[in-house]
């Protein structure tokens, strides 16, 4: 009997397709499950590739794309074309499987095989190639097959490897970035180590290779699971807009604007919408950017779903979607070349080597936040300034000369990084921000800002001065409360007046009331910045959908706590949610391999979150970062315990620094709240021992 597997790419693309043609889509495969490979009448590719790659007919123009294993009898739906697109691009593809992580992908073979003889003539008068400090054995030990091998040999500029993306398998992509912004070996096989799979690997089975690969592919489970697929392809909240959030992604503002909401308001819509509204005026440029990878990928897979037309598709074409670090590394090398980057137990014995030496009395710690926070944040190139800046939020009040002192160690640090050609991320967005406050010709007309809380103030001088100031520059959507990293800043002072461009949302669209208000608890009584000089508020935040009270727990220790995980995740399952819709958060890497082994052991199926990415057919357990962005039908919060929230290492001594220990307290507060904001509909939160003090139960 066949199976029907959907690629994540074409439901993207799915909804884009006429009526018509989605209906007939839907009627071919439907029949799919009891049809024999005859039956199916997938057709050979002449001059394909990878005679593994079929296509049907789908009418007499449209045709789908088939992946036919040789054995086994898994079946991959991966495009849905007119005849000859559809023809050609058969024709041009490759599957395979990466070796490390064991799932299936699908490469451009054509695209490789045609740059390749370029590159190669261009490598030979290089000095140098781009990855000539990376051995063939930790290529090979990443998932790079040799394929892939043979063109990264060719490279020698990022550049090059950027313009690849398009045609490359993504993971072995990824992986090549990494090795080329500075990673290790070693810290791109932690980096992956989620994903990465202890079984054997056939390279020749891709019907296994495509159940490992939910991040890829859906696994349909007959007719009627098809049909629901394919009705949904995407979330109706996407392209839907309240007229409250309508009015501001279009409107037209005379300079900076802003957006601010509780948790589920839908301030990343309106910031996709937002996008697509410039870029359908046609002004210039636009980026949309946020602050990590996971949630830029988030961001453009939001942006390609309102593509809904040619001509909307066309604008979108005008709009970049890169994390702000990207594109502060993609400035530099145009300049500078690839930096050689600092790594943090280097910066730390350095710090400590430069303290011992001067007789500074100050830990590598606080001196390393001094320099980010204080000397990074404001800009300061010399001892003058540094002994006028303001120093909010860091705690510990400083003397003149125990001032002077720790710039004395300041300089000493930069001076040791400039000798050594060295770079932090911090200090290369600092440069890119200085080329590009020097150029005329600015990269952007309009910058699309989400997650705006968590951007550094270099990250922030840096998109000031990627566009031009005028109308419509920059559009800014953020919520303080989920501030999940240190960095505070001031909007005013990064040289951004959103005085009079302000709008706040206040109907959450994805959390009961009940939730809503159990987690806006959690966050009573605390002072929480604007980002602009004020303090923020969500006082009149509200769901207008009831629900359940939250389930509150309390375990006599761990081994009983995710028992008691176990059981909650079985109940829900058994009410007929699915395994996709519930995710586990913790605080720490440990507990997440704990509870995930919990789960496992009651014979629930479930999954490490790998860079943002849930498993529809698995329960997901992250870390509350990893949640960050995401969603659950139900949610439970383990291990919220006084051992594990806060966590020790995240908070700064009170007797090194009082000011840095009190902004680390509210910030594991606010990522608690985070966590709790990802349940739709159902939130269970436990513990051992003693509760967290953050919890309304422990007050």
């Amino acid at each position: 009997m066949a199976n029907l597997a959907i690629h994540r790419t074409l439901l993207r693309e799915f909804g884009s397709l006429e009526k018509p043609v989605q209906e007939r889509v839907s009627e071919v495969f439907s029949k799919f499950e009891n049809a024999t490979h005859a039956g199916l009448h997938l057709e050979k590719v002449n001059g394909a590739r990878d005679d593994r790659i079929r296509t049907i007919r789908i009418d007499r123009y449209w045709r789908g794309v088939v992946l036919a294993p040789e054995s086994g009898d898994t079946y991959t739906l991966l495009k849905v074309l007119g005849h000859d697109e559809a023809y050609t691009w058969a024709e041009r593809r490759r599957a395979s499987v990466n070796t490390a992580t064991g799932r299936i992908e699908i490469r451009d073979a054509e695209a490789i095989d045609s740059s390749l003889p370029q590159l190669a003539r261009m490598a030979e008068s290089a000095p140098e190639r781009l990855f000539d400090g990376v051995g063939d054995a930790d290529m090979q030990r990443l998932g790079v097959d040799e394929e892939t091998l043979r063109f990264a040999r060719a490279l020698t500029d990022p550049v090059q490897l950027e313009a690849a993306k398009g045609f490359l398998p993504p993971v072995q992509w990824e992986v090549l970035y990494g090795l080329a912004s500075g990673m290790t070996a070693d810290e791109v096989w932690e980096e992956m180590s989620a994903s990465i799979t202890a079984e054997r690997i056939d390279p020749d089975d891709l019907d296994a290779a495509v159940r490992r690969s939910p991040d890829r592919v859906v696994l349909v489970d007959g007719p009627d699971e098809l049909m629901a697929v394919f009705a949904r392809p995407f979330d109706l909240w996407r392209v839907y807009l309240h007229p409250m959030q309508q009015q501001v992604a279009q409107a037209r503002y005379s300079g900076p604007a802003r957006v601010t909401g509780g948790p589920g308001t839908g301030k990343t819509v309106v910031a996709l919408h937002r996008a697509r509204t410039l870029a359908e005026r046609g002004e210039g440029p636009a980026l949309v950017t946020t602050f990590t990878s996971t949630l830029a990928d988030s961001l453009s897979a939001g942006l390609k779903l309102l593509a809904d037309d040619a001509r909307t598709a066309e604008a979108l074409e005008n709009v970049t979607v890169e994390h702000v670090d990207r594109l502060a590394h993609r400035v530099f090398r145009e300049v500078h070349g690839q930096p050689a980057l600092l790594r943090p137990e280097r910066e730390r014995k350095m710090w400590s080597e430069i303290a011992e030496r001067l007789g500074v009395p100050f830990g590598p710690g606080f001196l390393g936040e001094e320099w980010r926070q204080v000397v990074i944040a404001q800009d300061i190139s010399d001892a003058e300034g540094y002994l006028g800046a303001k120093r909010t939020g860091r705690g510990r009040r400083l003397g003149a000369t125990q001032k002077a002192r720790v710039w004395q160690a300041v300089f000493e640090f930069e001076r040791a990084l400039e000798k050594d050609g060295l770079w932090t991320h911090e200090t290369v967005c600092a440069e890119a921000a200085r080329i590009l406050a020097e150029r005329d010709d600015k990269p952007f007309r309009h910058i699309v800002v989400d997650e705006a809380q968590d951007l550094s103030a270099e990250k922030w001088r840096l998109l000031r001065a990627a566009a031009p100031e005028d109308h419509d520059d920059l559009f800014i959507a953020g919520d303080t409360h989920q501030r999940i990293y240190q960095h505070r800043i001031s909007l005013r002072d990064m040289g951004i007046a959103v005085a009079g461009r302000s709008a706040r949302l206040r109907i959450n669209y994805r959390t009961t009331a009940d939730i809503l208000a159990w987690s806006l608890e959690l966050l009573h009584g605390e002072a929480i910045d604007d980002m602009d000089g004020g303090l923020e508020t969500i006082a009149g935040c509200r769901s207008e959908v009831r629900g359940l009270a939250p389930r509150t727990t309390g375990y006599p220790d761990r081994a009983a706590e995710l028992r008691g995980v176990a059981a909650t995740v079985r109940e829900w399952l058994d009410s007929d949610i699915l395994p996709g819709e519930i995710g586990i958060a913790v605080r720490s890497n440990r507990l997440v391999k704990e509870v995930s082994d919990a789960l496992q052991g009651a014979g629930i199926p479930a999954t490490a979150l790998a860079g943002g990415h849930s498993d529809a057919e698995r329960v997901s357990v992250g870390t509350m970062h990893r949640m960050k962005g995401l969603e659950f039908r139900c949610l439970a919060v383990a291990g919220a315990d006084a051992g594990q929230v806060p966590a020790a290492a995240a908070v700064t001594s009170e007797d090194e620094d009082p000011g840095a220990h009190a902004a680390d307290l509210l910030r594991e507060r606010c990522l608690l709240f985070v966590a709790c904001t990802r349940a739709r509909e159902l939130l269970s939160v436990s513990w051992q021992g003693e509760p967290s003090p953050f919890l309304p139960a422990a007050r």
